[in-house]
């Protein structure tokens, strides 16, 4: 059983930093100290709740990927290897894989992570929560993820309103959820970070005024790009539902 959920926001090690700042703002956090062998990683700490955020500094242009906290490490991997999972690496409190269509997620322990962040409240009463990881994928290969993300999570599995989505929903109220999306031209596997947010003109101009670029209005949902190149939504879902 999945008992926890973090995003990791992949940014180049160049603009990590910028990452940082920028989604601690947008997510009422603070930034902590950095953390791994090589000082790659830097959690966003909420106040009164457990972290569900960080920001990883890597080696090519970035993205954004899931960590799946689990009581029995071992046999989680087992299950997602069965799945058709790939395992890139193994240390004792941690294994990377990727999916069958190469989404890279990382299993790691639970350490008994309850609270989850509460919604933001920003200027002018806007309120917003980054509570999603969109898993872009292409379209040959989107009911095969559809179908190992289900499985592999066991949480509830349903068409989104648009065609293009599938939305999977946990039992219980775990901090980040996940979407499949499917693209409509086929490209290597990557993932994005969604905010739901209760006024999309608001948070725009709020997002911009701390350094992020508008890209493009969508259905429901509007593309930003942050401080450090990365591709993002903010989207019209409910903040508190998620719905």
């Amino acid at each position: 059983m999945i008992r926890w959920t973090y995003a990791f926001i992949d940014r180049p090690a160049a603009v990590a930093g910028r990452a940082a700042g920028f989604w601690s703002a947008v997510t009422g956090t603070q930034v902590s100290t950095p953390w791994g062998e090589r000082g790659e990683f830097t959690t966003l700490l909420p106040e009164r709740a457990d972290a569900c955020l960080a920001v990883q500094a890597v080696g090519d242009e970035g993205g954004a990927h899931p960590d799946l906290a689990v009581d029995d490490m071992t046999a989680f991997t087992e299950q997602a290897l069965r799945l058709g999972a790939l395992e890139k690496a193994r240390q004792p409190e941690l294994t990377v894989l990727r999916s069958p269509g190469g989404q890279p997620f990382c299993v790691v322990p639970w350490r008994g992570q309850r609270a989850r962040p509460p919604v933001l409240t920003g200027p002018g009463g806007t309120t917003s929560r980054l509570d999603q990881i969109c898993l872009d994928v292409s379209p040959a290969l989107f009911d095969a993820e559809v179908a190992f993300w289900a499985a592999l999570t066991g949480w509830d599995a349903r068409p989104g309103v648009h065609r293009e989505f599938h939305v999977l929903r946990p039992p219980r109220d775990l901090p980040v959820h996940l979407l499949v999306q499917r693209l409509v031209e086929p490209r290597p596997a990557s993932a994005h970070l969604d905010l739901a947010c209760s006024d999309l003109a608001a948070g725009r101009a709020h997002h911009e005024g701390l350094g992020a670029g508008f890209v493009r209005d969508g259905d429901g949902w509007t593309v930003m790009r942050d401080p450090a190149g990365g591709i993002y939504c903010l989207t019209g879902r409910d903040p508190v539902t998620g719905e």
